[in-house]
């Protein structure tokens, strides 16, 4: 397996962040391609500047292990927002082709348990639209884990057919529904192509949908998440990386794992030590 890190995670601007992950010593690096810097509106047709993250890519000995598409607020949940979702997820898939890297991940929402519902029926059509464009592109759009149970998102995932996969993230699992990363690696199988090395701990029990509602309305001040769950720096939390990182060999997998660290005081120096856990305690 490589190693990876969310660029956003740094805090700094995108050559810096780079240049910072390759002086740890990473495989690559993650970037979000939604706006700014790196979106389809400012590289795709500008080959000059697309040529120069290209560089200063090679430069620091990093790949794009994935580009992040999330569109943020309900996702793909609403009928009435997805024509316009899906053309920008198609657009950052054919921004990983110019990146030369085979993944986009996203948060599609909260997958409803019942698949006869109207949500679940607008949810999986939208995805299987970015999936089948994706999979022409030699790309997978790749759900990252959150409010759902490893059994109701891989069912939606291979409903939502070819082009569509898992962006697995431990700590999401532990810290909302308490579901076992291990035992959902092993479930998902060979539809996980990106992992996030993460961890946290869940604090009290939430209703997961009340938790993802309010990140999608940009409320989240009005939840106090620190009442149900909290992130930590990795090694320090309840994923218990040993039973994961067991998992993950046992089907095969052999991508990244993209170290995701969205809190604490200092961020790098929590990257740093992030990197440091998993060359120790994994045989990367």
């Amino acid at each position: 397996m490589k190693l990876g890190v969310i660029s956003d995670c740094f805090g700094r601007p995108m050559a810096e962040s780079i240049a910072l992950a390759g002086a740890l010593g990473l495989d690559g690096i993650q970037m979000y391609a939604v706006g700014g810097d790196i979106c389809p509106e400012t590289l795709l047709g500008n080959e000059e500047k697309l040529s120069e993250y290209k560089a200063l890519l090679k430069k620091h000995g990093l790949t794009v292990s994935a580009l992040c598409g999330d569109l943020g607020g309900h996702g793909f949940e609403r009928e009435n927002e997805n024509a316009a979702r899906i053309e920008k997820t198609c657009r950052i898939v054919d921004l990983a082709v110019a990146f030369e890297t085979k993944v986009v991940t996203t948060h599609i929402g909260v997958i409803p348990e019942d698949e006869n519902s109207e949500k679940y029926k607008t949810m999986l059509k939208a995805l299987r639209e970015c999936g089948a464009y994706a999979a022409s592109k030699g790309v997978t759009l790749a759900i990252e884990t959150g409010p759902e149970t490893a059994p109701i998102l891989n069912r939606f995932v291979l409903a939502a057919g070819e082009g569509v996969g898992v962006n697995l993230d431990p700590a999401n699992f532990v810290m909302v529904t308490g579901q076992d990363p291990a035992e959902a690696v092993r479930l998902i199988g060979k539809k996980i192509v990106h992992t996030h090395l993460k961890d946290g701990k869940m604090l009290k029990r939430s209703d997961p949908l009340e938790i993802y509602n309010h990140f999608a309305e940009g409320g989240i001040e009005a939840l106090n998440v620190a009442d149900y769950f909290i992130e930590t720096p990795v090694g320090e939390g309840d994923v218990d990386f040993a039973a994961y990182i067991s998992a993950l060999k046992e089907i095969g997998y052999d991508g990244f794992l993209t170290i995701e660290r969205e809190t604490g005081a200092d961020p790098s120096a929590d990257i740093r030590k992030a990197a440091e856990y998993a060359r120790a305690n994994f045989a990367l």
